[in-house]
């Protein structure tokens, strides 16, 4: 019997996870934060991941220690501390600045489907991970990353496409990412078998 599920995600103990839902068959390793996130089909993370207000694709491979979305502190203010937004944690007469917390959540990180991030990696608030791309381990990642392109680095900078302009075109236009469990089961060869170019001339 498969071990992962449509129905439940599979979630490794030592998790904290708040306001977040899941998609089919998807799994969360050991030690994992995930908050205010959505994770999509087939998607998972390795142990120790940090993640946080977040868009997370279908089919998306996240290492372990990857932290996404990294809430801020407010550098506009005279004080960066919690004290002023987490105040009832101080202060028996205050409350917890619910504007503040409210902004956090609003600044959402977007993670594409197929994509690739390495361990250690971050990718920070409001960024954008085009389809397929892939973040190297320890990377920072401070800009929206084109679909198929591989980055690294601190800030993050592109490498390389992984594929050329027409199959990554190709690619996105087949997004086999949406086909049904059993299509991706009677397909599963062709994934294991064939180079991105080839596979296409099959289903495309």
């Amino acid at each position: 019997m498969a071990r992962l599920t449509a129905d439940t995600p599979f979630i490794h103990p030592d998790c904290e996870i708040a306001d977040t839902t899941f998609g089919r068959y998807t799994e969360v390793g050991r030690g994992t934060r995930m908050a205010h996130s959505y994770m999509g089909d087939y998607s998972y993370c390795d142990r120790f991941a940090d993640i946080a207000n977040a868009e997370i694709g279908m089919f998306a491979n996240i290492a372990s220690y990857v932290r996404i979305g990294a809430t801020d502190h407010p550098m506009d203010k005279a004080s960066l501390h919690h004290f002023h937004y987490r105040s009832a944690d101080y202060f028996d007469d205050a409350t917890h600045d619910e504007d503040w917390f409210a902004h956090r959540k609003s600044r959402r990180a977007v993670i594409g489907h197929d994509t690739w991030i390495g361990h250690g990696a971050q990718i920070r608030p409001e960024v954008t991970l085009g389809h397929g791309c892939v973040v190297a381990g320890g990377a920072i990642v401070t800009k929206d990353v084109p679909p198929y392109m591989i980055v690294a680095g601190i800030p993050a900078v592109p490498l390389r496409a992984r594929f050329t302009d027409g199959i990554a075109d190709r690619m996105m236009a087949l997004a086999w990412w949406d086909w049904p469990h059993d299509r991706l089961r009677a397909a599963l060869d062709d994934f294991r078998g064939l180079k991105a170019e080839a596979f296409l001339e099959k289903y495309a």
